[in-house]
């Protein structure tokens, strides 16, 4: 249905949506796979479970061991023991949270702390997490009618998750949300705000009342923003920002870290949860995937410690041969960020993007001048910089690139012919000497001559 939705918003068309109930088995060419349901907080995640002529292969997806899921179904142990009973080559699995000891905690539990937390506040309460998490979005809701508070959505992405959720039946039960309109009409110790922004995005809703740049919400000394989430690896800087401009407003911040109310669980598999899908599963080889490069090694050593027979630990881009043979690495896939320019998708690593970044620091200089055949400056040459300026005015750096392009054609050769790319190389390399002696910068730098023939 997410899909569907966003399909819809571009415009695309005539796409065939193959819809496979969990528990379902399809022929995929040489492949049977059987769609798996496990616990995870994305409704409807599956771990595949994928038969072929030279051995069983379980791909985990995102799941945990919660046993008291919000919604969906719980990650059954008697299901996977009789995958294992069938013998598995092979389990490429989530490491996430390979690195956290225990349990990750169930959902339910969630919805028992955030109501504590409320209970414990006076004024606005605003709770920012991820808006694919709809079982979190329900226990918000829960907690808050417990509470004695109105919800209200906040952010366009958790109001399409959220209707999305109502047409596919997962809000059943759930207290009504209020508009955005209705915020002014209830006091603020009855009022819960849900957020998108829980990483610190820049255009998220948390950020823009951080900044005081939403146009109806601003959060002060008497209010409480919980982030029901935890960073990202990466999103640590974005996230310290909001929380700093927070805290510079007087609202009051809870995390995970700084209360005794559970508040959050992760969707993903803590250590003792992985070591029991090897119990269960009894794989002959695993290959750690989903993660940074700690958690598939944290993996590896709980496969390890699991008697595992072997463990493959692969790079991004790793061809792993499963079999037949002994299973190793074969090949690599080239990959890389990308990055979206404008309506396109380029490689982060696109000569474009580079003099970008690079024109971020070192400024540029564009010099056009006119020469007749003799090499006599035909009219005034234009010389334009940007991010370059010197101590005196900001017009001498122009003076000073000009002085230094008379310089260099006094200084061409008489006795061998130049043709405008040879000239303008002169030029350019005395313009970069001169802006690294006197600012130390190297700044991208573009002469374009014409030779006019009189």
């Amino acid at each position: 249905a997410v899909l569907r939705k966003k399909l819809e918003q571009q415009g695309v068309r005539g796409v065939t949506i193959h819809v496979i109930a969990q528990k379902d088995t399809v022929q995929i060419g040489n492949f049977s796979v059987e769609f798996v349901p496990v616990s995870h907080s994305v409704p409807d995640s599956c771990s595949l479970f994928i038969k072929t002529k030279y051995g069983n292969i379980v791909h985990s997806g995102d799941w945990n061991l919660d046993q008291t899921p919000v919604i969906g179904i719980r990650t059954e142990e008697s299901t996977f023991k009789a995958i294992g009973d069938q013998g598995v080559l092979a389990y490429i699995g989530d490491s996430t949270n390979s690195q956290v000891d225990g349990y990750a905690g169930s959902e339910s539990d969630v919805g028992i702390g955030l109501e504590a937390e409320f209970k414990e506040c006076d004024g606005r309460i605003a709770v920012t997490m991820f808006a694919s998490n709809v079982s979190r979005i329900i226990s918000i809701a829960r907690a808050a009618e417990k509470a004695g508070r109105s919800v209200v959505l906040i952010g366009r992405s958790l109001h399409r998750m959220v209707g999305i959720a109502h047409e596919t039946g997962y809000m059943k039960d759930v207290p009504e949300f209020l508009s955005e309109d209705e915020i002014k009409n209830i006091p603020d110790e009855n009022l819960v705000l849900i957020l998108t922004g829980s990483q610190g995005e820049h255009r998220a809703a948390l950020a823009r009342i951080a900044r005081g740049d939403h146009r109806s919400i601003k959060l002060g000394s008497n209010d409480t923003v919980i982030f029901s989430s935890r960073a990202i690896p990466g999103n640590e800087r974005t996230i310290s920002a909001v929380r700093n401009m927070l805290t510079q407003a007087g609202v009051n911040i809870i995390t995970p870290r700084n209360t005794k109310n559970l508040i959050h669980v992760s969707g993903h598999p803590c250590r003792e949860e992985v070591s029991t899908m090897f119990k269960w599963l009894r794989p002959d080889l695993v290959v750690p995937v989903h993660g940074e490069y700690q958690q598939l090694d944290a993996q590896s050593k709980v496969a390890n410690d699991c008697q595992v027979n072997q463990v493959i630990v692969p790079n991004n881009g790793s061809v792993i041969r499963l079999a037949p043979n002994e299973p190793k690495v074969v090949g690599k896939v080239e990959t890389g960020i990308l990055a979206v320019d404008q309506r396109r998708i380029i490689p982060l690593t696109h000569q474009s993007i580079t003099a970008r970044r690079k024109l971020q620091y070192s400024g540029t200089v564009h010099a056009s001048l006119v020469l007749d055949d003799d090499l006599q400056l035909l009219g005034k040459m234009k010389v334009s910089t940007i991010g370059l300026s010197c101590q005196r005015s900001d017009d001498c750096i122009i003076a000073d690139l000009e002085e230094h392009i008379y310089d260099a054609l006094d200084n061409l050769p008489n006795d061998i012919v130049l043709n405008e790319e040879e000239i303008s190389g002169k030029i350019r390399r005395s313009l970069r000497r001169y802006v690294m002696d006197s600012l130390g910068l190297q700044p991208k730098t573009s002469v374009h001559v014409t030779i006019v023939e009189m």
